[in-house]
């Protein structure tokens, strides 16, 4: 915008003419100082104190942008492993026929608990019952020419004595009674089998308990020439969960331990948690019962087994789980939100925010993880303040740019400064009016 606006002039005599541009010219160049002054002025102002400038943070005098974050202390943290694995029934019972026959009655209820003993299937008993009777005749018969050759060979003995009878003819007569003896034996070891087997008629059920549907129904031949399975028992209280373990990941924390860089869980048993599909926990804690002394040559892997809690049978064997394994602690360890630690191909590495409001990348050790957090052994120091939140405002700034740190509050959790701001504006009202 032009400062001097052109103004129309009458034309005037000379004199008065000359006396008018001398005037105009005199205007002019004061008013170009005038200017140039106001400028410099203004430049000057924007300068200001060079300190100043960088204390308030970002560029163009705007406040410095706020990132969350966690002063970390060091302790004593538990080296939690997480491994896929599956359940499975801590007993196995598979219902075979043991007689053959015809299936004449089911006696349970398919999918229902069982106890140890009960019945469950009869298989028709006729022909067992008629081999019970035969061997029990047999052995009724035995007994009689038993009691007739004891008899005789009683009465030859004194006549032998006298020798009024030879001697040949007594120990016939002895010979035959111990042979009455071993038949009289045999017939009753035939009646005790005819009676296991007649029992065989009568399937119950090996073990307590859950039952599954029945693979056979009545009416179907079985145990013709093969023992034909019938159903299928599962003790499922407890549960054994079967997991696997790297070699390599075992022998390094094996080594460690004996090193003294880390100390066992404990004394007993390491406790075993299991993580089921949707992310919940259950309830029940399980030990761990055994490590393998192999590594399985086509995977490298380790295996081990654990015995868990199932009251209710709520979890069922084949489930595909997650199993949390505390197998160690680490001294002075500091635990991180996942979010906070970068992981790459290079390293593990966290944001740091300096008491000057800098942010440094640091690069620290991962050791595993406990309770959805990463457990870091070295790295970092007591009162660090790490950077969990915040990342895309430090993105979009210069480096080098200062940030202010504030507390990182977890997702869910309202900060405790929340309702004092609350009840200091609630109080400042009444007074403003």
């Amino acid at each position: 915008m032009p400062l001097f606006r052109p103004t129309s002039i009458s034309v005037l005599p000379g004199a008065r003419l000359h006396t008018l541009r001398a005037s105009a010219s005199a205007f002019s160049s004061g008013s170009r100082l005038a200017f140039l002054g106001a400028v410099f002025a203004l430049a000057a102002c924007g300068q200001g104190d060079p300190a100043k400038g960088a204390k308030g943070g970002a560029p163009g005098g705007m406040p410095a942008p706020e990132v969350g974050v966690l002063t970390v202390q060091p302790g004593d943290v538990g080296l939690q492993t997480e491994l896929p694995g599956r359940l499975e029934a801590s007993r196995v019972a598979q219902v075979r026929a043991r007689a053959a026959g015809i299936l004449q009655q089911r006696l349970f209820q398919e999918g229902s608990d069982v106890k140890a003993g009960q019945t469950l299937f009869r298989i028709d008993p006729a022909p067992y019952e008629a081999a019970l009777q035969t061997a029990e005749a047999q052995l009724a018969r035995s007994e009689a020419n038993l009691a007739q050759t004891r008899a005789l060979a009683e009465r030859y003995q004194p006549l032998a004595a006298a020798q009024a009878v030879s001697q040949q003819e007594y120990a016939n007569a002895v010979a035959a009674q111990k042979q009455a003896e071993a038949d009289v034996a045999a017939g009753r070891a035939a009646v005790r089998n005819a009676r296991i087997n007649l029992g065989h008629a009568t399937v119950t059920a090996p073990i307590a308990g859950r039952i599954g549907r029945a693979l056979v129904t009545e009416g179907a031949l079985v145990g013709q020439g093969e023992a034909t399975q019938l159903a299928l028992v599962q003790q499922v209280d407890p549960l054994y969960v079967n997991f696997t373990q790297s070699a390599s990941e075992a022998l390094r924390l094996r080594r460690a331990l004996e090193a003294g860089q880390l100390k066992a869980a404990g004394k007993g048993a390491a406790e075993v948690r299991v993580v089921l599909d949707d992310g919940s926990e259950h309830p029940q804690a399980g030990k761990l019962l055994f490590t393998d002394l192999t590594v399985d040559p086509a995977t490298g892997q380790v295996s081990l087994r654990a015995e868990l809690p199932n009251p209710g049978g709520r979890l069922l064997p084949g489930l595909y789980v997650r199993v949390r394994l505390e197998q160690a602690r680490a001294s002075n360890a500091i635990t991180l939100p996942q979010q906070a630690v970068m992981r790459s191909a290079q390293g593990d590495a966290v944001q740091v925010v300096t008491p000057e409001g800098k942010i440094e990348q640091r690069r620290i050790q991962v050791g595993g993880q406990q309770g959805g957090r990463w457990v870091v052994l070295d790295g970092l120091k007591a009162g660090e303040q790490v950077m969990v939140d915040g990342f895309q405002k430090v993105q979009m700034l210069p480096p080098g740019t200062p940030v202010k740190a504030v507390p990182w509050q977890p997702a869910g959790a309202a900060p405790a400064a929340a309702p004092a701001a609350s009840a200091a504006s609630g109080a400042a009202s009444p007074a403003s009016r």
